[in-house]
């Protein structure tokens, strides 16, 4: 197997960070854009733990759309072959003390990447 592949992993750092914009800039349609569109789909938030895109795009138009922006910290982007990569980052709200990690798991599906697969935690 090849592990990151320069072509494949400037298109997942690429859509990365198209996420991180949307996603401190409370682009839900974007948003919404970058995940699987499957009841396969699943997202464990900080408060919350999300099966299927339904409960996702419900979460992603119900939730708040201040306090988004935050500062990211040891981002790491690793492609396997040619269709699945993963993200991890931590990150450190405005404002905030805490810090947080993100996890996704991203696939080429239908010619695009998308996320499968996220995880968000603080530390306590």
């Amino acid at each position: 197997m090849d592990i990151n592949l320069p072509d494949v992993h400037a298109e997942v750092t690429a859509a990365f960070a198209r996420y991180e914009d949307a996603l401190v800039n409370n682009r839900v349609e974007v948003l919404d854009e970058l995940f699987w569109d499957s009841p396969h789909t699943v997202r464990y938030g900080v408060g919350e733990n999300l099966h299927g895109i339904a409960a996702i795009r419900e979460f992603r138009n119900s939730r708040p759309a201040q306090g988004l922006q935050r500062t990211l910290m040891n981002t790491v982007i690793t492609t396997y072959g040619r269709d699945t990569a993963t993200a991890m980052t931590e990150f450190q709200r405005e404002g905030s003390a805490r810090s947080g990690r993100q996890s996704q798991t991203w696939c080429r599906i239908g010619g695009r990447w998308v996320v499968v697969a996220a995880h968000v935690s603080l530390l306590t």
